[in-house]
C-alpha cells in the first residue's frame, strides 16, 4: 500500500514516488483504485478519511453542475450523527454505491459494444452474412446436382454390345439435326 505523508506544511508526500503530490493526484490514485493511506509525518496518525472528505469537498466546489451532496443530504447526515443510536448509515451507502458503480461499469461496457456496431457496420455484417449464406446453399446445391447426375448415368460395363447401333442410330440423328 503506498503512503503518503502529511506534513504540518499542509503539503503530501508520496513516499513511493519521492515526490509532493496534491489532492487531485490523490483523486486519480483512487479513480485508478491504487490503495493508499496517508498519515501524519509526525506523529504516524491516520488521516485518510480526512484527506477523502476534502477530496470531496474540492470536486463538490469545482463542480457546480455534479454536486453529489445537495444541502438537504448534508443536513440529514447530520442529524444521523446525533442519533442516540446511529444508524448503520455507513454500511448501507458504501454497498449501494458499490452497487451503483458497478451498473454503471456495465451500462458503459454495453453502450460501447452497441456503439462498436453502427447501422452501416450492422447493414455490412449482415450482408456478408447473407452472402455466405447463399454461397453455402448454391455450393451444396451444385454438389447435390452432380451426385443426382452421377446416379443417372449407367456404368460403363453395363452397356450392352446391342445398343452401339441404338447409340449409333442417335448420332447420325444429332448429326442432321
Amino acid at each position: 500500500m503506498r503512503v503518503i505523508r502529511k506534513y504540518a506544511n499542509r503539503r503530501l508526500y508520496d513516499t513511493q514516488q519521492s515526490r509532493y503530490v496534491t489532492l487531485e493526484d490523490l483523486r486519480r490514485l483512487i479513480i485508478d483504485e491504487a490503495p493508499f493511506r496517508v498519515e501524519d509525518a509526525k506523529s504516524g496518525e491516520d488521516l485518510t478519511r480526512t484527506i477523502l472528505l476534502s477530496i470531496i469537498i474540492e470536486q463538490e466546489q469545482a463542480n457546480g453542475e455534479s454536486q453529489v451532496f445537495s444541502n438537504d443530504l448534508l443536513a440529514q447526515l447530520i442529524r444521523v450523527y446525533d442519533m442516540t443510536s446511529p444508524l448503520p448509515l455507513s454500511r448501507y451507502l458504501e454497498q449501494g454505491t458499490q452497487l451503483m458503480l458497478e451498473q454503471q461499469k456495465r451500462l458503459q461496457s454495453q453502450w460501447k459494444q452497441a456503439m462498436r456496431n453502427t447501422p452501416l457496420d450492422f447493414m455490412r455484417e449482415l450482408g456478408e452474412e447473407n452472402m455466405r449464406f447463399w454461397q453455402k446453399t448454391l455450393h451444396q446445391s451444385a454438389q447435390s446436382d452432380e451426385a443426382d447426375a452421377d446416379d443417372h448415368q449407367a456404368p460403363e460395363s453395363s452397356v450392352k454390345p446391342d445398343d452401339d447401333a441404338g447409340s449409333n442410330n442417335k448420332k447420325k440423328q444429332d448429326k442432321t439435326t
